[in-house]
């Protein structure tokens, strides 16, 4: 009577036929939650049964560990550190346990150093080169959590202080927790309440999923059933109730339509007698696709993966793509990768990088890979938008750059080579060295600016040289002087017909807006005035208008030079540049999206000024 906290609770023992409340089939019973809870043998049962659970588990793990991680550092550190992860196969490892731990509620990948006695903690400042031996994959199954720590100052507060693990006749392995890279798997919200079935770990994640993918794996077994039901022929026979209990009539009428039947199934005809009566009736089948799609949609929203990715189809429904959902999709993996993986790997990564190189760099660090990928068109797109933007900055020479050139150049160059926009480019910087590196020095400034004053026209000279630079229309262009190497690639493509190797060219400036061309200056990337675009980089084939191919590349030079004659007053007549060489304007039967765009370099002339011709279509021809 004194106990204040006891709870009473009071039913009514009355119940309804119709609504059937009080019964165990009471409509209101889905509207009182019970502690749920799953035997290892039904979580087995299920994830070996069903392939539902088995996506549910599979999938988010996979996700997580598919793209893996980017080491940023030198390039033999990250070249030992791969070869490392490969030897000790830690992407695989951690896939397993990462399965694991959502299957079982928990799981633990045991990093072993070969120490004597792993019952202390672990220290990383003293692995060796090759010093982290091998990655052992345990569940919850396997290795036992002990006394949880209540110390508020503790590393592991509110964690396991001890694992024990059951060795071979019946030994037991004592293990710290910091030789433990440990994964749970659905957070368990009652630790202290619910400590004898979490056991200190988390829940399996079919747990608050289970009664979602019932639902959907017994909608679907009652439509595959409903199949064999869909048509049932009915055959009215006199006396047929008054007779039964004669077994000699039973036998009778068994081979009566044994033989109908077998009739019917050859010639589709079925012969009757005329007091016989036939009729046949199908179920109907429409609306059962939504029905299960339904279900399918709640599971979906359980396991909080799209049913695009769950499913394995394509999304329905007008201009339905599905990106949406599947870039929220990957939010939540690269959350799970960065709020879940990489704490509890921290130890072990640690451990990898001196066992891989002999020492901690603090430059070393790693970023995982995005899911997503961008289509070649997009690396260009973005390509040529960094090489504008940066052309901008730092301004025409005039020393009004926002941001200086050399420490412009630098920034981009750390930008392309961790994007790996241009392949080989950090090789190229080493070899030939940085823009601040080829900086003339002052003697050629001097000389340059020397030169330049003895080119000036003397005061009352001819006036002929300034009529010269009146106001024309420009177009700036380069031929392709390596055409043949081109030409063979497109015809490898399919492409019947090119143009002639004497009018590839690129593009610089189309301008029927007139300039003054002195302004215009001269680009010469190397001393004899041509430029080459070296192999690889983003690289896409195109068709521009009605039937132009075109092959669309990068070029930062081209690109910043486009952007220098705009700003003499060239206006070209599209707003948007991009490098480009025309192939052809009959691509006959190739499908353009399929073919593979030419990798090799791209060698061009001297730029050649030109005033703009409103007829050059004329002049096109093919061959």
């Amino acid at each position: 009577m004194g106990n204040t906290n006891v709870i009473s609770l009071m039913r009514d023992s009355l119940t309804s036929l119709v609504s059937r409340m009080g019964t165990s089939r009471d409509k209101a019973a889905t509207t009182f939650y019970t502690q749920p809870f799953m035997t290892d043998e039904q979580i087995i049962a299920a994830y070996r049964g069903s392939w539902l659970p088995r996506k549910i588990v599979d999938i988010p793990a996979l996700d997580s560990c598919r793209k893996w991680r980017n080491w940023q550092a030198q390039d033999d550190q990250i070249e030992t550190i791969e070869a490392e992860e490969k030897r000790l196969n830690v992407k695989g490892k951690v896939l397993e346990a990462y399965k694991k731990a959502r299957l079982f509620g928990g799981a633990a990948l045991y990093i072993g150093t070969g120490d004597a006695d792993p019952s202390q903690p672990l220290d990383t400042d003293r692995i060796v080169k090759a010093g982290l031996k091998y990655l052992t994959v345990m569940t919850r199954r396997q290795i036992a959590a002990g006394e949880i720590d209540r110390d508020p100052s503790s590393e592991w507060f509110g964690k396991p202080k001890i694992y024990t693990v059951s060795g071979a006749n019946g030994t037991q392995l004592t293990v710290h927790p910091s030789r433990l890279v440990v994964l749970n798997g659905a957070m368990a919200p009652d630790e202290e309440f619910n400590f004898a079935l979490t056991q200190g770990w988390g829940e399996s994640i079919l747990t608050a999923t289970l009664d979602a993918i019932k639902n959907a794996d017994s909608t679907a077994s009652n439509i595959a059933s409903l199949i064999f039901e869909a048509k049932i022929d009915i055959i009215k026979v006199p006396q047929f109730s008054a007779n039964l209990g004669n077994q000699a009539y039973e036998d009778q009428v068994l081979r009566r339509y044994t033989l109908a039947n077998t009739i019917k199934g050859i010639n589709g005809t079925l012969i009757l007698d005329s007091e016989e009566e036939y009729e046949s009736k199908t179920a109907a089948m429409a609306g059962l696709t939504d029905i299960l799609m339904a279900f399918m949609q709640i599971v979906s929203g359980a396991a909080d993966i799209p049913v695009t990715r769950l499913l394995g189809q394509s999304p329905a429904g007008l201009n339905s793509t599905g990106d949406s959902d599947m870039k929220n999709y990957h939010d939540r993996i690269q959350s799970m990768q960065e709020l879940e993986l990489s704490p509890a790997m921290t130890r072990l990564d640690e451990c990898l990088i001196r066992s891989a190189t002999g020492a901690r760099d603090p430059d070393i660090y790693y970023s995982w890979a995005p899911l997503e990928q961008m289509s070649e068109k997009e690396k260009a797109d973005i390509f040529n938008t960094k090489a504008t933007a940066a052309r901008t900055l730092v301004g025409s020479g005039t020393g009004q750059e926002i941001i200086p050139r050399d420490a412009l150049s630098d920034a981009l160059v750390n930008t392309f080579v961790e994007d790996g926009s241009l392949p080989g480019l950090e090789a190229a910087i080493e070899e030939y060295g940085k823009l601040s590196e080829q900086e003339p020095s002052e003697e050629e400034i001097a000389a340059a600016a020397a030169a330049q004053a003895a080119t000036q026209p003397k005061p009352g000279a001819n006036t002929q040289q300034a009529a010269d630079a009146a106001p024309r229309t420009l177009y700036v262009s380069r031929k392709v002087t390596n055409a043949a190497d081109i030409i063979a690639w497109a015809k490898g493509q399919g492409f019947t017909i090119t143009l002639p190797a004497n009018d590839l060219h690129v593009t610089i400036m189309y301008s029927p807006t007139a300039v003054d061309w002195m302004r215009a200056g001269q680009d010469s990337w190397n001393a004899d005035g041509t430029l080459v675009i070296p192999p690889g980089g983003p690289r896409v084939v195109s068709q521009f208008g009605q039937g132009a191919i075109v092959l669309e590349f990068s070029s930062a030079a081209l690109s910043w030079r486009h952007e220098e004659l705009k700003r003499i007053g060239a206006e070209p007549t599209y707003p948007e540049y991009a490098p480009h060489i025309t192939i052809t304007y009959e691509p006959g039967d190739v499908d353009v999206d399929k073919v593979e765009p030419y990798r090799g370099a791209i060698k061009l002339g001297i730029e050649l000024f030109a005033e703009v011709k409103s007829d050059w279509e004329m002049g096109v021809s093919e061959e």
